[in-house]
């Protein structure tokens, strides 16, 4: 019920004034059934947005931290989540892929749209980057389509650090559903859904228009983690 709340009454509402966003491919998302819809992540500003315009609801694979944070802006953005009823996934321990595909299969099951980020973690830089597995398993075993999704202009709205969205106008593009009935049986082959995730991120990519790094984003945020203390230290020294 405040799922819907929020989309029709508090928060849709306000998002479409103000971001005044450009819808291209609607007509492709189905009008029922199950599908996933499957999206590059430049901002925070997605989660709220993309539900914002579609007609049907979606539900996503939120990460957990999302629903532990401390303080007021902690428990507000709980919250939302928990009302718009999002997943909480623990993205951390060799289970945390398994226990989310399993709750992905889950909402597909009965029928719903599924919201994932196949990088696994905002672009930090606005480039595109390389997409994990998960996706492919669920596409392959529930045998259903994906939806390529891109959102242009929200990384230059609220990239990662702004807590205040500037107020710009931004795109939301779907593309052709994506069928993998080919690949049936085939989910736990490692060249089978490695292939199945290049072709959806090859498919973002040509909605998107961003720059492909062939590398995960949290693997690259890594190291530019640890670099940043060496860099700060060699100019103290300086």
């Amino acid at each position: 019920m405040f799922y819907y709340v929020l989309k029709y009454v508090l928060l849709g509402p306000l998002l479409r004034l103000l971001f005044r966003p450009r819808i291209e491919g609607l007509e492709h998302i189905p009008a029922e059934g199950a599908a996933i819809i499957a999206g590059n992540h430049l901002s925070f500003s997605d989660h709220f947005l993309m539900p914002a315009i579609l007609k049907r609801r979606i539900t996503f694979l939120a990460k957990a931290e999302y629903f532990t944070g401390p303080g007021l802006k902690g428990r507000l953005t709980a919250f939302f989540f928990r009302g718009a009823g999002q997943i909480p996934v623990d993205r951390s321990g060799k289970e945390a892929g398994r226990a989310a595909i399993r709750e992905g299969l889950g909402v597909l099951a009965k029928d719903e749209l599924l919201g994932i980020y196949p990088e696994g973690t905002r672009s930090h830089d606005g480039r595109l980057y390389k997409g994990k597995v998960g996706v492919a398993v669920m596409a392959i075993r529930a045998q259903v389509p994906v939806v390529p999704c891109a959102m242009v202009g929200t990384f230059e709205i609220q990239p990662p650090g702004q807590v205040v969205p500037r107020i710009k106008r931004v795109t939301i593009r779907f593309g052709e559903p994506l069928e993998f009935a080919r690949y049936a049986g085939l989910e736990n082959e490692k060249a089978a859904v490695r292939a199945v995730t290049d072709e959806i991120m090859y498919a973002i990519l040509g909605l998107s228009g961003q720059e492909y790094v062939d590398r995960y984003a949290a693997e690259v945020k890594a190291e530019q983690a640890k670099a940043e203390p060496a860099g700060k230290f060699l100019r103290l020294r300086r």
